[in-house]
């Protein structure tokens, strides 16, 4: 186990999801908003040694929210999407199905991603649950190393998180 996250377990809720689970240790309001402030987002999305140079977040139902990774050598990789559902400090819902103004995106939609925030006495419970428009893109997702990828970026956003 890396730092001081935990990893816990939970049961993906169909055969096109996939799910990261961990309890961090940092308040749920520092967790929040590490994925809902820019200057934040920058500091821990993209598994290093990528970078995420920017971040674009409308955070409101409706909102379009864009973040740019890059790799070593500096191409970048936008990811556009749109918020469905914003909770504070609970849930942050997003899709790639579409680009601002619920305006469909140009490419193929990939995921859904819904993110939960619960307060376990002063560390935050951290759901993370991609779901896939079909089995195809959860399996390539699978592959390019979701929960690898997607647990550097828990252990980056739990230092960050700490700080706060």
């Amino acid at each position: 186990m890396s730092t001081a996250t935990a990893t816990v377990t939970a049961e993906p809720a169909s055969d096109r999801e996939l799910v990261l689970t961990r309890l961090i240790d940092a308040p749920r309001s520092a967790v929040w908003r590490c994925w809902t402030e820019p200057e934040l987002v920058k500091q821990w999305f993209a598994p290093a040694p990528w970078t995420t140079p920017k971040a674009d977040l409308d955070v409101r139902p409706g909102g379009q929210c864009t973040v740019t990774m890059a790799d070593e050598n500096g191409n970048e990789y936008p990811n556009p999407g749109v918020y469905l559902e914003v909770i504070e400090n609970e849930k942050l819902v997003f899709t790639d199905a579409y680009s601002g103004d619920w305006e469909p995106h140009e490419g193929s939609p990939f995921m859904t991603v819904v993110l939960t925030f619960e307060d376990e006495g002063g560390k935050t419970r951290y759901t993370a649950r991609a779901r896939h428009w079909t089995s195809e893109a959860k399996h390539q997702h699978e592959k390019m190393g979701f929960h690898e990828g997607w647990g550097r970026c828990a252990d980056q956003l739990e230092k960050l998180a700490r700080t706060l």
